[in-house]
């Protein structure tokens, strides 16, 4: 038997109309509110088309995958703004939008990689 993991408990209890009780789901993220609203569904489009223009580097791995320096931090810092710019404009001609929140991301991950190895 593998004693590696706790299960985690608040202390607080929820019990349902079976009989049925569980810890609350109190305090906990909501990953469900991502899918609120038209974004999760565009940043996914985006990504798909953009892996036609820039092939996964193996199967299902990303190729922005691939970044982890200052030089690919500040691209798509650099990225992220001339699309929000253009997206604040009012600019159709793709989804700036989407491609705003793909650069967030990338210098989010660069920035998670970099401490992971600071660690």
């Amino acid at each position: 038997m593998n004693n590696q993991f706790e299960v985690k408990d608040s202390g607080k209890r929820a019990q349902f109309a079976s009989g049925m009780v569980r810890d609350t789901a109190e305090d906990k993220i909501e990953y469900h509110r991502v899918l609120d609203g038209p974004m999760l569904e565009r940043w996914a489009i985006h990504l798909t088309k953009g892996k036609k223009k820039y092939p996964d580097i193996a199967v299902g791995k990303a190729n922005w995958l691939l970044a982890k320096n200052a030089e690919e931090r500040q691209h798509a810092r650099e990225s992220a703004l001339r699309h929000f710019l253009q997206w604040w404009r009012g600019d159709k001609d793709e989804d700036h939008a989407a491609a705003v929140f793909f650069n967030l991301n990338l210098v989010e991950y660069v920035d998670n990689l970099n401490k992971e190895v600071k660690s």
